[in-house]
């Protein structure tokens, strides 16, 4: 909190004088205010596809977990029967909610992007499926295929675990490369503004030496510094931030009813004013560069 509270302070406490020692214009100007931009823009896509993998991770999770397939491969006349018997058992298995098999054209819809539309499932010796629907509790799996493997002995039990692990794992660690670029965008920011102030303060190491000889301390002067790029990197970034989201808004949505990546790339609900953190954010972080290199080069030029 005391170094945002003197961040702020530095920046509605404006020296008319201290700030002639920066040049207001040219190229560190240009370069700070094109960085932070850039950068703000970058990290607003950045935070949106952290979030976005963050919501598909929790999607997929709670979609498959709670779901199982049993596939009937069975004789075509013993197939109804032994739908009918996995159907029995399923009723008196504990934590499962719901069983149904699916009809024809359900299974023909699945199949439609291999086979293409207006399949007849006659032609091909298609399983019967069945969906299962767990409760909250779940149920047990490993004991489910035991009953099903004495019972019905065409069954397999398909619980979707070898599926939900690998696209959980991948929406995850996407989430955190998300969150890594964003760290990765502050460091970049951190290293344009840095550039930038010591080309001004090389630029300017003749002024420099004038005001150290009618007493101004290296405090003084290096204060004019850290606010004129603070000021920089927050203008910039807030307009970075501005387009980013501008950006962001006018993509595609596929709405709810879809898992699409791309289409769910936004942000949603409250998210909408994390995106409002990076401009202080940028600011700080070029307030902390500025003074550090401020610094630095001062006791080099002393």
């Amino acid at each position: 909190m005391s170094a945002v509270s003197e961040i702020f302070q530095r920046l509605i406490q404006p020296d008319t004088q201290a700030d002639r020692v920066v040049p207001p214009s040219g190229f560190t100007a240009q370069l700070t205010l094109f960085a932070a931009g850039a950068m703000a823009f970058l990290a607003v896509f950045a935070l949106a596809l952290s979030l976005a993998a963050g919501r598909l991770a929790e999607q997929w999770g709670e979609e498959l977990a709670r779901t199982a397939t049993i596939r009937i491969a069975a004789p075509a006349d013993q197939q109804q029967a032994q739908t009918e018997a996995a159907l029995r058992i399923l009723e008196t298995t504990r934590g499962v909610a719901q069983a149904r098999p699916l009809s024809d054209e359900e299974q023909a819809a699945l199949l439609a992007p291999w086979f293409g539309g207006g399949l007849e499932l006659d032609a091909l010796p298609v399983p019967q499926l069945i969906e299962v629907l767990e409760t909250a509790e779940g149920m047990d799996a490993a004991g489910l295929r035991l009953r099903l493997a004495a019972e019905v002995p065409g069954a397999v039990l398909d619980d979707h675990s070898r599926w939900r692990e690998p696209l959980v794992k991948a929406a995850s660690r996407l989430r955190t490369l998300g969150w890594l670029s964003i760290l990765l965008i502050g460091a970049v920011t951190a290293a344009m503004v840095t550039l930038a102030a010591n080309a001004a303060l090389a630029a300017n190491a003749q002024v420099i030496a004038v005001l150290r000889l009618v007493g101004a301390t290296d405090d003084y002067i290096a204060q004019a510094f850290i606010r004129r790029f603070t000021l920089r990197a927050l203008i910039g970034a807030a307009a970075g931030m501005v387009i980013g989201m501008i950006a962001v808004l006018l993509m595609p949505s596929g709405g709810d009813e879809t898992a699409s990546f791309l289409t769910g790339l936004g942000f949603k609900g409250a998210h909408w004013f994390l995106p409002l953190f990076i401009p202080p954010l940028a600011a700080a972080v070029a307030f902390g560069a500025t003074r550090m290199a401020a610094r630095r080069t001062l006791e080099g030029l002393s």
